[in-house]
């Protein structure tokens, strides 16, 4: 009985300091290699990660760290009273720029979920991005009641647009790169997320 009581301890202390020297790595000019919304979605199961995603998230201590700090907080909610039947979950949306839509200059996206658009309307040398929540969102009347800030990431996990939702369901702010829309979703991997923010 102690044998296996020793060996579970050491088999436990072995896995925290393979955690600790796995998240204390320096990669140099290491970032978010993948957004939340995928990183939720493999925690919950979803969606299962692709061998390069698997890759990304092993090379990146930060993106590493990021999901473990993913997984606790999922744990944390999942430990306190569960919600009822009927008020559903929003832990993010993601949504990928369209082939077509490179052709011209970018109007909207879309998230896959249709829960979400943005908007690009042109303004002065830059453009104004407009992120607009579906009243048809199975999640919209708590999000409007709640009023929830939320974010916007491109494809390597820089912020597009983060704030709180307005009583019409929109937040909006200049487009915050030199790269045209288009061009700059091109440029990471044509992929984008909208998240909640948990301050």
């Amino acid at each position: 009985m102690k044998e296996n009581e020793l060996k579970s301890a050491h088999d436990e202390q072995e896995a925290r300091l393979r955690e600790r020297l796995l998240l204390g790595r320096a990669v140099p000019g290491d970032r978010l290699m993948l957004a939340d919304a995928t990183l939720l979605a493999a925690l919950d199961g979803s969606r299962v990660l692709t061998p390069n995603e698997r890759q990304a998230l092993s090379a990146s201590p930060l993106t590493l760290r990021r999901f473990r700090q993913l997984s606790l907080e999922r744990q944390a909610a999942s430990a306190q009273s569960p919600q009822a039947a009927n008020d559903p979950v929003w832990t993010g949306s993601s949504g990928m720029l369209r082939a077509a839509a490179t052709a011209t200059a970018l109007e909207s996206l879309s998230t896959d979920d249709d829960c979400w658009t943005l908007h690009f309307l042109p303004q002065g040398e830059g453009w104004q991005v407009i992120l607009g929540l579906s009243a048809e969102a199975p999640f919209a009347a708590r999000l409007l009641r709640e009023h929830v800030m939320v974010r916007v990431i491109d494809g390597g996990g820089a912020i597009i647009l983060q704030g709180r939702l307005d009583a019409d369901g929109e937040c909006e702010c200049n487009w915050p790169f030199v790269t045209p829309p288009a061009r700059h979703f091109q440029m990471y991997g044509a992929g984008f997320a909208v998240e909640p923010v948990t301050l």
